[in-house]
């Protein structure tokens, strides 16, 4: 039996996409690439829901969210981010070891702060540049559920708005360029159910221009670099990952088949059930209600669960692959990812497996867990 992978990524992927990494290598500087990354640039902007430009990195996510800092923060320059997890933090930590200064926001993990915080920010630092949030934090399954009005003050401020979207762009309500937000960074093996390496990027015309005039001295995530080749020729100043390329191109064409109303409200509907049939297990979620995310499911463990063993058991006995918690989370949480591809049969696989993982350890589960997780899912087609 193939393992069901409901990890925060990567994540499980259609065969569809999968065959797509047959098609044969071509050269990537010739017509047939310039046709292929063409459709992928204007199917990415319709999933970011943008008319602004799009940068595919032949990365991972942390490749991408790199290439945020280096392309807009200058020595000394001051960016304002939310801190409240392993993300964020790995973010604050990057924008000043560029030789920025993170202004940080701090929250306790599994809470947002209040958006109130960010409009004294402002008021006591009138040289904020940028504005950087994590929109789902990963580590703790803590979404920020303000970010139209964090895009709204950025705004208002002149300042430039990120948004790390690393694992939830394709799962969740994220309009880029209603939400104002000039650079946007995800990654292909989160929500959007493909393999991972294709690290998109998006960029407003604001941005766009800043970077083009003030490109910073580095060269594989230089996107001055990448400007240039996609308006000269339509192509990447480097050699990109082409099997890669097939498959995301595969992936973004099944998420506008099924339209992203229709994607957002089915993960929507999936991450409810999970938190119904975990809760009737008597298993709590580690974000506070207000922050719960739809594709990261964060649930702490209760005595007597040890985080070997019991992802262990999914892993051995009923090949669920779930991950654990990391940093001053190891041992305290395990996350579900709930998201791409995620469906009734991947909600009830995982949490029959995780009833039965409980038992084993000799935590009497609710027998009716699943059930009440089934009539959650009734919203489904």
């Amino acid at each position: 039996m193939e393992y069901l992978v409901m990890l925060p990524g990567p994540t499980n992927v259609p065969n569809r996409v999968m065959n797509a990494m047959l098609a044969p290598v071509i050269n990537h500087r010739s017509d047939d690439f310039r046709v292929l990354y063409k459709e992928i640039f204007e199917k990415t902007q319709k999933v970011f829901q943008t008319t602004g430009d799009i940068v595919l990195l032949t990365t991972s996510g942390t490749g991408a969210v790199e290439a945020s800092v280096v392309n807009l923060i200058k020595k000394g320059d001051k960016a304002l981010i939310p801190v409240n997890g392993e993300f964020s933090t790995r973010l604050a930590d990057l924008i000043d070891s560029w030789g920025g200064q993170a202004i940080r926001i701090k929250a306790p993990f599994g809470q947002n702060p209040p958006y109130e915080e960010f409009e004294k920010a402002f008021e006591q630092h009138k040289d904020i540049k940028a504005l950087y949030a994590v929109y789902n934090e990963t580590s703790t399954g803590t979404t920020i559920r303000y970010m139209d009005k964090l895009g709204q003050l950025a705004s208002s401020k002149d300042a430039f708005f990120i948004a790390d979207s690393v694992s939830i762009l394709g799962g969740d309500d994220l309009p880029v360029d209603k939400w104002n937000i000039d650079v946007c960074v995800t990654a292909s093996q989160k929500a959007l159910a493909a393999p991972p390496g294709v690290s998109p990027v998006s960029v407003s015309t604001k941005a766009k221009k800043y970077m083009q005039e003030n490109p910073p001295p580095t060269i594989y995530l230089n996107l001055k670099r990448y400007f240039k080749y996609q308006e000269e020729h339509f192509e990447t100043p480097f050699t990109p990952a082409l099997p890669l390329y097939y498959a995301f191109r595969e992936a973004l064409n099944i998420i506008l088949e099924e339209g992203m109303e229709n994607r957002i409200r089915r993960h929507k509907i999936c991450a409810e059930a999970f938190y119904a049939g975990l809760n009737a297990m008597g298993l709590t979620p580690f974000a506070k209600e207000d922050a719960r995310s739809n594709v990261v499911i964060a649930v702490n463990y209760l005595q007597g669960m040890d985080d070997k063993k019991f992802r262990g058991l999914l892993s051995e006995q009923f090949r669920v692959l779930v991950a654990g918690g990391f940093g001053d989370l190891k041992g305290k949480v395990f996350r579900v990812g709930s998201m791409g591809e995620v469906s009734k049969y991947h909600v009830m696989r995982t949490l029959s497996s995780i009833a039965s993982a409980m038992n084993m350890l000799g935590i009497k589960a609710n027998p009716d867990a699943t059930s009440v997780a089934l009539e959650k899912l009734k919203g489904l087609n």
